[in-house]
């Protein structure tokens, strides 16, 4: 028999979850206290559903099954019969605890209680709960129903049952699931804070514009999108508070520093796409400007913040954040870079991605580009990760 699954929160990442559910056969109930929201999320699965009906995913008559799946309610009470209830609403530590107490008395003692939290700790979350042992964290990326990524973050409180069954269950969703610790930013957030951290760097410094990095991360890098590209997509709104939350949590380690680059366009109202402008213009009669496409500049640009970003990749692996494997396949399947950064260091050298980053300490004198000791470790010792 299915688990009947509850989804608490009917913007947009919590309808994509119930929608994944649904699409895998479960009873669902998406449950928000704004009824104007449950409209739109009913509206909006509907319409994504129909779309797989014209590419011939599915036909009309599974699209049926599927929205007959999912039940709309207004209120915590409605998860009564659950046996697992999944949370997708604002990210605020203590409203999430006051609706976790609530979800608490409502569901049976079995039912397994996930947050999808993308930034808070899941012990935090977890000490509001009588029984914490049953709180996780499973973290889905936006679009829910076409990312192929989950991460699974397991809090100290966490039993292994609650741990094994949500694996299954989000496996079983056809989903590539990685088990990360409770730290900020899990693996992604964390390991990719210098595609965009560093590319503002190297901006503000004058080393090239906006267009030249992005083309250098995109030409020669491979990326699917250079860094400003994708700020502009993300918003510098979000894009700007997540660094700011990281930096934050990792007690203002200097790695994690934010940009009054990306501050200043934040506070002017340039947050990218959805605003009309950001780092570029997106009105109906701009140009947009051109890279200087020189492969020189370019390898030292992507050189840089390559080296940054394999330096964070090892560092998740050394604080034991999460294994060589799940590093690699979250940045791959959940940010879709080019190659695991753990197997590109690899095909580098580890030895000249250690050079790289020493020359950089070097330079600047700053903790910032201060090389991991796995990386030291692993280069005296001649080894690699794969």
């Amino acid at each position: 028999m299915e688990k009947t699954i509850g989804v608490l929160g009917a913007g947009t990442m919590g309808l994509g979850i119930a929608q994944v559910a649904a699409q895998c056969g479960h009873q669902v109930i998406l449950a928000d206290l704004n009824t104007n929201q449950l409209d739109k999320a009913k509206v909006t699965i509907g319409v994504t559903l129909s779309k797989l009906v014209d590419k011939g995913k599915i036909d009309a008559s599974a699209k049926l099954a599927i929205e007959n799946r999912i039940q709309y309610a207004s209120e915590i009470a409605a998860f009564v019969d659950c046996d697992f209830v999944i949370e997708a609403i604002i990210e605020d530590l203590e409203i999430k605890k006051s609706v976790f107490q609530a979800l608490e008395k409502t569901v049976s003692s079995h039912c397994i209680l996930a947050s999808n939290t993308s930034s808070l700790s899941i012990a935090s979350i977890g000490s509001a709960l009588i029984n914490s042992e049953r709180i996780i964290g499973i973290h889905f990326f936006n679009p829910a129903p076409i990312m192929p990524l989950v991460e699974i973050v397991p809090a100290i409180q966490t039993s292994t049952e609650t741990l094994n069954s949500s694996i299954a269950l989000i496996r079983s969703w056809h989903k590539t699931v990685v088990v990360c610790k409770d730290t900020p930013g899990f693996i992604v957030n964390r390991v990719a804070r210098p595609f965009y951290g560093e590319a503002l760097r190297i901006y503000e410094e004058g080393i090239a514009d906006f267009a030249t990095i992005d083309w250098a991360m995109v030409q020669l890098g491979g990326f699917k999108m250079g860094p400003f590209t994708l700020m502009d997509y993300i918003g510098n709104d979000v894009n700007y508070s997540v660094t700011k939350s990281v930096f934050n949590a990792f007690y203002f380690d200097p790695r994690f520093k934010p940009s009054f680059t990306q501050k200043r366009y934040k506070e002017a109202g340039f947050y990218g796409r959805k605003s009309g402008r950001g780092f570029y213009d997106y009105s109906l009669d701009s140009v947009a400007p051109k890279p200087t496409m020189d492969e020189k500049l370019g390898r030292e640009i992507l050189d840089r913040i390559l080296s940054m970003l394999i330096n964070e990749a090892i560092d998740a692996v050394f604080l034991q954040i999460a294994s060589v494997k799940d590093v690699d396949l979250a940045m791959i399947k959940g940010v879709n870079y080019p190659k695991g950064l753990l197997a590109w260091a690899d095909e580098i050298g580890l030895e000249e991605v250690l050079l790289r980053l020493e020359d950089l300490q070097l330079i600047y004198g700053e903790d910032r580009y201060r090389p991991n000791p796995l990386l030291r470790k692993m280069v005296r010792e001649n080894q690699t990760f794969y």
